[in-house]
């Protein structure tokens, strides 16, 4: 019970420190307020955090050719990319303001419209990339409504904060348990749209090909697409030059096949977007933890892992 206690306790102080940063940043002017976030992200909260240190991995992985001083850039961009788009999501009502005036570009557009019309279900599957809420909120401004599949939080003070963030620009949260998957299939079986993310390390997803190096990938968001004939189609909120604009970009849906050839598209599709923009990418999440992949293989390799899905080297 002690240890308990004191989880709690600590959950509670770590809720109320970051809301005192968000109510903090919300004294600042919208724009003013970005940037800053943007700042301290880049350049405390990152490298304290030991973000700084694992974005430079990562690229050194991905791109061993890439110079130091453009790999530090890319680094500090990417932090300071994930600062403003915290605060932005943290500021629906500003946020919501802004993308109202968003055009929908790319081959997608005109086939989610028509699916939408004929109540053909749409899950929508974005990335850590730009500001992938910003595409979310925008379309719901248009009369969408898309919901979002989420990762829970293990502090359910701060879950409950990230939950309304997410509900107060269109949509439901779905958490990812039994009953908030249950709740997303509801929904695409009433016709309905909802949005998930495709760059998170699963353990047991399938090794698929990301960036030039296998990633366990979950085939989920490809194997309810072909159960509930829903279209599949990769979404982004590209952030523009400015630090503060975006293009909403929707790409083609992805054809029906298999789940692992529609997931590695998906990967692909996201892969292009990071090769042309590297800086609006999460670079500090772990997606690829290379020793437990490593390990895996080789037990593969021996026979003793059971695990579906084969490594796919594009």
């Amino acid at each position: 019970m002690p240890t308990k206690n004191r989880t709690d306790w600590l959950d509670r102080l770590a809720d109320k420190a970051f809301r005192g940063l968000i109510w903090l940043m919300h004294r600042l002017p919208w724009r003013t307020r970005i940037r800053t976030m943007g700042w301290l992200f880049a350049n405390i909260v990152g490298p304290a955090a030991g973000y700084s240190r694992r974005a430079h991995e990562n690229l050194k992985m991905i791109f061993p050719d890439m110079s130091a001083q453009e790999r530090k850039r890319i680094v500090r961009a990417s932090l300071d990319n994930v600062g403003r788009t915290i605060i932005e999501n943290y500021s629906p009502e500003d946020q919501l303001r802004d993308v109202a005036v968003l055009q929908p570009r790319g081959p997608g557009w005109p086939a989610i419209e028509a699916a939408r019309r004929g109540k053909r279900p749409i899950i929508f599957v974005s990335a850590h990339f730009g500001n992938w809420q910003a595409a979310r909120a925008a379309l719901n401004q248009r009369g969408y409504d898309i919901g979002g599949l989420y990762r829970p939080f293990n502090n359910p003070y701060a879950n409950a904060h990230y939950v309304e963030s997410i509900e107060r620009v269109g949509g439901r949260a779905y958490a990812r348990s039994r009953h908030g998957i249950a709740a997303f299939l509801r929904t695409l079986r009433a016709g309905g749209q909802a949005a998930m993310m495709l760059d998170q390390y699963v353990a047991q997803g399938a090794l698929l090909d990301f960036l030039g190096q296998p990633a366990p990938t979950s085939l989920s968001a490809a194997e309810m697409a072909l159960k509930h004939d829903a279209l599949l189609v990769p979404i982004y909120g590209l952030r523009l030059k400015d630090g503060f604009g975006f293009e909403m970009r929707i790409e083609a849906p992805i054809p029906h096949s298999d789940a692992e050839a529609m997931t590695q598209a998906l990967n692909d599709s996201l892969a292009a977007m990071i090769r042309a923009a590297p800086n609006q990418w999460f670079w500090m999440h772990r997606r690829w933890k290379p020793h437990r992949v490593a390990a895996r293989l080789a037990r593969e390799a021996a026979g003793t892992d059971a695990t579906p899905g084969s490594a796919r080297k594009g």
